[in-house]
């Protein structure tokens, strides 16, 4: 059994993805988290950037992103809702330069999900319930993601990202994964 796309989610128009190496095992899960302007909620930032449409004018803080291109498979607003931009058979642009148990190129094997949140701000209960949703969903479709294959951006590119931060309770977020 595979899945694409979430019946729940909100499909968002994405180019920022490509294909996974042939034959490639989906095989890890990367938690992250994004705000634009960093600490604000609820703007259009985020899928504007994933979207590709992001101006990069609107704020002062943007004029590192002109140009970037990135993406996540799934955004999760502070609310509850999910937005997907690129199918999970597709490797999106979110992990960078990154490593996991020796593999490099974290992107050919993984799926990426962005938290509307920082570092340091509690996330919120649907977000939470969301993910775990979703997660189960996806331990589900690709068995090759087990709970040790779940990480956070930090764990995959330790000094250069921090993500999804301390305020992010891995333990209540395992507790609510249905297995």
């Amino acid at each position: 059994m595979s899945l694409d796309w979430l019946v729940e989610a909100q499909r968002r128009p994405c180019t920022f993805y490509n294909d996974r190496p042939e034959q490639e095992e989906i095989s890890l899960l990367v938690i992250h988290n994004i705000s634009l302007p960093a600490g604000q909620f609820g703007t259009p930032y985020v899928d504007a950037l994933f979207c590709g449409t992001l101006d990069c004018s609107a704020h002062p803080s943007f004029v590192d992103l002109e140009g970037l291109k990135v993406s996540a498979h799934c955004f999760i607003k502070r609310d509850g809702r999910v937005l997907q931009y690129v199918p999970f058979s597709k490797r999106a642009w979110h992990a960078g330069v990154s490593s996991f148990a020796g593999r490099e190129h974290c992107n050919d094997f993984s799926i990426g999900i962005e938290l509307e949140g920082t570092d340091d701000c509690a996330y919120s209960e649907a977000q939470y319930n969301q993910l775990a949703a979703i997660t189960t969903q996806l331990m589900q479709a690709y068995p090759a993601i087990t709970k040790q294959r779940i990480v956070g951006h930090c764990d995959i590119a330790p000094g250069r990202k921090t993500d999804p931060g301390d305020a992010f309770q891995w333990s209540q977020f395992f507790n609510q994964l249905k297995q």
